[in-house]
């Protein structure tokens, strides 16, 4: 990659990116932006791909969750708590179901820019443009609002530090005490209409209290109260990323100072398009978008320009479909990658094609339909004797109303009491949760079919 800049991307085709009016404040904001110090480092980011390495052979499990797009108005220490609490307990609850370390990667401390289906949207026959992240614009239906303003990025960046810095002093300083965890999620298969769970949750118990027994605790195991935690998101607004795209000293690459991972969205995954172009040049692992547009020959061509070494844990695909579709277009990208001998991270996308609209007018995504595709992309690859590496939620730790379904039973009626989002409908924590209890029962039995297997080999 000696050839490759980080402006490489400017000279090929751009979608989903705003037009700036102002070109000198635009300058100003990148130029002030290149001064920052990145918000992650080489070494997490390499560290992180050993981790997704062993994701890609089973030795590890992926977990990816977080918000849809980040809000500068519901930004607060206690959203960042309560989400990085959901998923330490989702992660060890899927810790004991897979029997394999759990990688933490949240949708968090950069997530704030988001594609849009249309360029403008109409409300009362009014056109504006469509609101496109908080880094971008403001939600707010008016012709000021909807302008683009780079200074939104330099809000942008304070947020994501402080979220970092909040995440790494959780990660350390004791939150993180595998106790405490457990003692949340007990507290969650108490509930009603949660007794298949409490079984797992007891076992679970029984054997933190085993270790404990045998002198493994938080005051002699500096893993039992402490965890890693990687950012990703969407690396859609790409004046932002190139900005914090810095030489690692230590390698003489470039990387993608924005977060650890960064991913290419369904929408911008054009194999000659700006949006590869610059992912293709930094040695963060990269995630990319798998709709069912995906043609086997675009997938050749991107992990080919993505991932020319094939690298194990540099390229993480993130199939999203939809239930009921998994079956028609997964086997056929699996097909793909055989063909090619490509090293790859799967990973199951089960929120982006279960978004409906719900009969009170609000979008949705039902309970059912997110573990059906979830249940799907487990039962493709148990077919073909590949790997599920890992799963994708867009998720919160807030008592939101924005899914239906769950122990909990949010109906579409009960929407509108707490809808949150400014885009996509999340998971709550109680769904995030059961979602995760039911993800470890996938785990277990992927686990004893391949030790039959084994045996009978």
């Amino acid at each position: 990659m000696s050839d490759w800049t980080k402006s490489d991307w400017r000279a090929k085709p751009r979608i989903q990116m705003p037009d700036y009016t102002d070109a000198a404040a635009l300058n100003a904001v990148e130029a002030q932006l290149s001064k920052y110090p990145p918000l992650v480092f080489a070494g997490e980011a390499r560290r992180l791909k050993a981790h997704l390495a062993d994701a890609s052979r089973g030795d590890a499990f992926l977990l990816q969750g977080g918000d849809c797009a980040e809000a500068f108005d519901q930004f607060s220490a206690d959203s960042i708590r309560d989400t990085f609490k959901v998923m330490l307990q989702m992660a060890m609850v899927l810790t004991y179901g897979a029997k394999v370390p759990v990688i933490k990667l949240g949708r968090m401390a950069g997530q704030f820019a988001k594609p849009r289906s249309a360029p403008t949207e109409v409300v009362d026959g009014v056109e504006l443009p469509s609101y496109r992240g908080d880094i971008i614009n403001e939600l707010a239906f008016t012709p000021d609002a909807r302008i683009p303003d780079p200074k939104k990025m330099l809000q942008a960046y304070t947020q994501a530090a402080a979220t970092l810095n909040l995440l790494r002093a959780f990660s350390t300083g004791g939150f993180a005490d595998m106790n405490m965890v457990h003692s949340w999620t007990l507290g969650f298969a108490d509930g009603q209409g949660t007794e298949k769970y409490r079984e797992i949750a007891t076992r679970i118990q029984d054997t933190i209290d085993f270790m404990a027994a045998a002198g493994i605790d938080a005051d002699t195991t500096h893993e039992f109260s402490s965890v890693e935690f990687y950012t990703s998101h969407e690396s859609l607004l790409l004046e932002y990323e190139e900005a914090l795209t810095r030489i690692d000293s230590t390698t003489g690459k470039w990387l993608a100072g924005s977060g650890h991972m960064i991913w290419i969205g369904d929408r911008t995954r054009q194999p000659d398009g700006a949006h590869v172009e610059f992912a293709r040049g930094v040695q963060n692992p990269i995630g990319l978008k798998c709709g069912p547009t995906t043609t086997a020959e675009d997938l050749k061509v991107l992990m080919a320009k993505l991932n020319p070494e094939n690298e194990a844990g540099r390229l993480t695909l993130i199939a999203r479909f939809g239930a009921g579709s998994v079956g028609e277009h997964l086997p056929r990208l699996i097909k793909a990658v055989q063909e090619e001998g490509a090293n790859v991270v799967w990973v199951c996308d089960a929120m982006h094609g279960n978004t409906i609209k719900s009969s009170t007018g609000y979008k949705t995504r039902p309970f059912d339909s997110v573990l059906r595709e979830v249940r799907e992309f487990f039962g493709v690859h148990a077919a073909e004797g590949t790997v599920p590496g890992g799963v994708h939620f867009e998720m919160t730790g807030q008592d939101v109303t924005e899914c239906t379904g769950g122990v909990r039973a949010v109906t579409e009626e009960d929407l509108s009491d707490r809808y949150h989002t400014a885009c996509d409908p999340r998971l709550n924590a109680s769904q995030s949760l059961e979602l995760a209890f039911l993800v470890a029962e996938e785990l277990s039995q992927l686990r004893a079919t391949r030790a039959k297997a084994r045996v009978a080999s």
